[in-house]
């Protein structure tokens, strides 16, 4: 296979690939060997795939090709290779989310986003690294080590769904899956350069996904796509997303269509600075060049902020340590794991030093339910907020934790629920990609990811990394 042909593959958008695939212009089986060939090249240096499963994704290739043959297409991504991050079960594949005590574990049956996947004809390549319970900005843990981020080795590829942004930004992968409680699914687009979203919250099943969140933890946790193209992200997310009668949260609210949405009628609410930490100057020049390319469409674009937004960092982190660390102990206890990662140690001990009794935790919640309250009256005049996804583009490893309230841009967004998309618009002068956040009112994907498209149209979305 030529190198020009090969780069043609591993970096065309799934949907392309799709089409290609129906049409016979390429077969599956070519689509799938390139991206293995890409994998050996990339992934020992930047070990982001964990798991390759490579001679069975070579067979189910070729049935995907011998389906169509027989005029048999299984759905939209027939024949499409895909990733998935590590704390998201598949059966019979290793699912370790990083910890130890789940080093071999092999599940009975895949997640609900990983069945709907393969059901929609896509082809799974393996699995992707992650911090230990996907609890870190950082994708590290003792099972697997530490993933590198393609733009700089020196720096981190973010987390916890680092190694699904990885070798998506290198051409490993077309497409993938990972989750995002407090940014892991857009900060890891963010330092990569790819594009994210975190759909709103009871959008998609997180049925089958280790440790499954519970109780008050349960809206901030949702699953959603990344690729190097939104085109896929839009592909994607009806495709996982729906009621699947396990998850309690989840509502069957109807996804709207982004084609359908005129950037030139939406409001949009600009920050640069959340009251927390200020973004880097870079940063802030990157944001306010899509805020003025968004107002050139005809966007009616205010710089304004919600009120309360200085508030996002100290209840990301009461809500998570409410519980005294009991979620990450049942974990441990359940994933027999003996030793942890220093990082879940550390967050284990400050839980610990938080203790709460239950009219504190009932207070906290009181105050949560105003904070949101708050929030949404803020989004009764905008349609989307554009703003950082960090502080700070990549960072080296083993910094996140010293660096821990940059990550509050998209902490806030978990604690209100709403969808919330990432596409890189900009480069910082070390070359590192610097994406923006769009948010949009809830249950309006639709309106962010037609918005991130707009964007990548005009600002060139995802650069291929100098690998």
């Amino acid at each position: 296979m030529g190198v020009k042909f090969l780069d043609k593959i591993i970096y065309a958008s799934a949907n392309s690939l799709a089409q290609a695939i129906r049409t016979k212009e390429i077969s599956s089986e070519e689509v799938v060997e390139a991206y293995l060939q890409r994998i050996e090249e990339v992934n020992p240096e930047l070990n982001a795939i964990v798991q390759l499963q490579a001679s069975e994704a070579r067979e189910q290739a070729r049935k995907a090709d011998a389906d169509l043959a027989r005029g048999d297409i299984k759905g939209p991504l027939h024949g499409v290779p895909f990733t998935i991050k590590d704390n998201a079960e598949t059966k019979g594949i290793i699912s370790t989310s990083g910890t130890e005590g789940r080093s071999s574990f092999l599940p009975a049956q895949d997640a609900t986003i990983v069945a709907r996947m393969r059901a929609a004809g896509a082809i799974l390549l393996g699995k992707t690294n992650l911090s230990e319970f996907a609890l870190a900005y950082e994708s590290d843990n003792l099972v697997y080590g530490c993933t590198l981020n393609p733009y700089d080795f020196s720096r981190t590829s973010g987390g916890s769904s680092g190694g699904e942004a990885a070798i998506i930004a290198v051409g490993g992968s077309p497409l993938g899956l990972g989750n995002d409680a407090g940014g892991s699914i857009r900060l890891p687009s963010h330092f990569c350069g790819i594009a994210g979203i975190k759909p709103t919250a009871g959008r998609v099943p997180l049925t089958g996904h280790f440790p499954p969140p519970f109780g008050h933890l349960i809206p901030l946790w949702q699953a959603g796509p990344m690729a190097r193209f939104v085109e896929d992200l839009i592909l994607t997310l009806p495709i996982i997303a729906g009621v699947d009668w396990r998850d309690p949260s989840v509502v069957p609210m109807p996804l709207g269509d982004p084609g359908t949405v005129e950037i030139n009628k939406l409001r949009a609410a600009v920050y640069t600075d959340n009251g927390i930490i200020p973004a880097t100057p870079e940063t802030v020049k990157v944001v306010r060049k899509t805020a003025r390319l968004l107002s050139d469409a005809g966007m009616a674009v205010t710089e304004d902020i919600p009120d309360v937004i200085e508030q996002s960092f100290w209840f990301e982190n009461a809500i998570f340590e409410a519980d005294e660390g009991y979620w990450i102990e049942k974990s441990l206890e359940v994933a027999g794991t003996t030793e942890m990662h220093p990082w879940t140690k550390g967050i284990l001990e400050e839980c610990h030093s938080k203790a709460r009794s239950s009219a504190e935790f009932s207070e906290l919640m009181i105050q949560l339910d105003i904070f949101r309250s708050k929030m949404l009256s803020f989004m009764e005049n905008y349609d989307v907020i554009i703003c950082p996804v960090c502080a700070y583009p990549a960072m080296h490893h083993g910094t996140s934790f010293e660096k821990f309230p940059a990550f509050s841009y998209t902490m806030t967004y978990n604690l209100t629920g709403w969808p919330a998309a990432v596409v890189r618009a900009g480069t910082s002068p070390e070359g590192l990609p610097i994406g923006v956040q769009v948010v949009a009112r809830p249950w309006r994907e639709d309106v962010a990811l037609a918005v991130v498209q707009y964007i990548e149209k005009v600002l060139g979305g995802w650069q291929p990394p100098q690998f």
